[in-house]
């Protein structure tokens, strides 16, 4: 499979604060990637490096082949919808989609009509009257009339009630498939990222923790329970990423291509959430520092 986005050894410092560092990654096309972490993980900085707001203080990142923001082109075959899908409140929905036509030269404005119909939105209302789910609406017609290749939203959905959160990811889902977009979404809900994601990559500390495909990383990451275990005295083949114990029982998050068959161990599954989760808390332990991917390439 082709590469939408790949970085090797990114990193972007804000004065003396590295807010990625030695980022390497890689994206593959024509995938919904989920992309996670906790406040001030690097996130949004590794979206503005993508969509070329940002010019990295070490390291490369290409999209689609190419520097972000290189060309004219280039611009033309990436979609960004930045947090709170900003919108001018003062002009109408109808305003928008001229102006999106003025700015983009492969916009298709028969699709950007259609899809205002079906949400329902009256061209003549101003954005700024519009409720959240609808401006977060109107900010992806626009994206997605572009025409783009590749779509980046930085934490799109964080403002909006469940009803609306849910019809914004079904909208993108299918936008997803009629176009065959890559799509690189940002979110601290991880919920919801698991209904709709099928490439996950964790970043923490400025760098990547976890990233591949969500089936593979669920199939190779078990927790399991026992006998309290020395961590040193696992099997050589599991890479502990958490572990609890007490007195008599240990319970850990490993990281291994087969269940254990030990009976003295009971092997339970994980969620998505569980997964980022086990991983976010090994990036907060100093001693942890080993980058996991799994399914990069298919």
């Amino acid at each position: 499979m082709s590469t939408a986005l790949a970085a090797r050894g990114l990193g972007m410092r804000y004065g003396r604060r590295w807010a990625l560092s030695d980022c390497t990654l890689t994206i593959p096309e024509r995938t919904i990637t989920g992309l996670v972490g906790p406040n001030g993980a690097g996130k949004t900085t590794l979206l503005n490096l993508a969509v070329g707001l940002l010019q990295p203080t070490t390291g490369a990142i290409e999209v689609l082949g190419a520097p972000p923001a290189g060309s004219s082109g280039q611009l033309a075959r990436v979609g960004y919808v930045a947090q709170d899908t900003p919108v001018y409140s003062s002009l109408t929905v109808a305003d928008h989609l001229r102006l999106g036509a003025k700015m983009n030269p492969g916009w298709d404005a028969a699709a950007a009509v259609s899809r205002i119909e079906r949400l329902g939105l009256d061209p003549r209302q101003k954005a700024g009257k519009l409720s959240g789910g609808q401006r977060a609406q109107l900010a992806l017609t626009l994206a997605i009339a572009k025409r783009p290749e590749v779509l980046i939203l930085d934490e799109p959905v964080a403002s909006l009630d469940p009803l609306a959160r849910r019809e914004f990811l079904r909208a993108l889902m299918e936008a997803a498939a009629e176009h065959e977009l890559t799509v690189l979404l940002s979110s601290h809900l991880v919920a919801d990222l698991e209904r709709i994601c099928d490439y996950l990559v964790v970043l923490d500390a400025g760098r990547v923790q976890l990233s591949g495909e969500v089936e593979q990383l669920l199939d190779t990451h078990h927790l399991v329970t026992g006998p309290r275990r020395d961590p040193a005295d696992l099997p050589p083949d599991w890479d502990l990423i958490t572990a609890s114990h007490t007195d008599r029982q240990s319970t850990l998050t490993i990281n291994t291509d087969f269940a254990p068959a030990d009976p003295a161990w009971t092997v339970g599954t994980l969620s998505l959430e569980d997964l980022v989760l086990a991983y976010m808390s090994r990036a907060a332990d100093p001693v942890a520092t080993t980058t996991t991917t799994v399914g990069a390439m298919r």
